[in-house]
């Protein structure tokens, strides 16, 4: 598989590798993002220099493998390295100690995994696609705005000077 430079990545981190190829192909489907998928959190946190736009995160990441981080300690480790990554819990347990807990430390959102999870996930990545939209166009806004405000000081300062050596001719 080609890597290619310049689409952003979503993380999928589960322990159930067939519910990370099947939330990979239903995402890919509908989003022009490169998909890395990893069974621990340790790996993915290995990954983070690929400044992934969301990750995807079980909560029970530790189910199979007891001496794997938790979800929430993959979370804070993530929010010490990647602080602006979009960061979505996921988990199968209908709690809202855990959703609270997860959004305490850093989740962007929380989802419980069923039958409206993916399309629950496609709306959260489109929400953040819209917010990172709009985040660009006020960037280039406070570009443009400095570089006009720059030109109108030259020309003030310009008139000015032409000004001063006019009255001095006469």
């Amino acid at each position: 598989m080609a890597v290619e430079q310049n689409k952003p990545y979503i993380f999928l981190v589960d322990d159930e590798p067939i519910q990370n190829e099947m939330l990979k192909d239903f995402l890919s489907e509908r989003f022009d993002y490169q998909f890395k998928t990893y069974e621990n959190g340790e790996s993915a946190i290995l990954d983070l220099h690929l400044n992934p736009t969301v990750i995807v995160l079980d909560y029970h990441l530790n189910a199979h493998l007891p001496d794997a981080q938790n979800g929430v300690e993959v979370l804070k480790a993530i929010r010490e390295v990647k602080p602006d990554a979009k960061v979505i819990m996921l988990s199968g347990q209908d709690k809202i100690e855990v959703a609270i807990d997860s959004m305490k430390y850093g989740a962007f959102d929380y989802v419980i995994k069923g039958e409206t999870a993916f399309s629950r996930m496609e709306n959260i990545i489109n929400y953040v696609n819209e917010i990172n939209s709009i985040r660009a166009a006020n960037k280039t806004y406070k570009t443009v705005i400095t570089a006009l405000f720059v030109a109108l000081i030259v020309i003030v300062g310009v008139s000015i000077y032409m000004a001063m050596k006019l009255n001095s001719v006469y």
